[in-house]
């Protein structure tokens, strides 16, 4: 994320943001940008091996 994209997601945002909130904008634009690279890299799993992860983490 470049400066000047940040600079608009900020310009975005109502005037009485936070800073938790701007915080929390960044967060989840970085999140998705790393997400869509993993996707283009073909760094996934399969929908049937995320549904065997989640139920070995949520138990029986």
């Amino acid at each position: 994320m470049t400066k000047q994209e940040v600079l608009h997601m900020i310009a975005q945002l109502p005037d009485d943001c936070t800073l938790e909130d701007i915080q929390y904008h960044l967060y989840v634009r970085a999140k998705i940008e790393r997400g869509l690279k993993a996707a283009e890299e073909g760094d996934t799993v399969s929908h049937e091996e995320a549904k065997q992860r989640l139920s070995r983490w949520l138990g029986p």
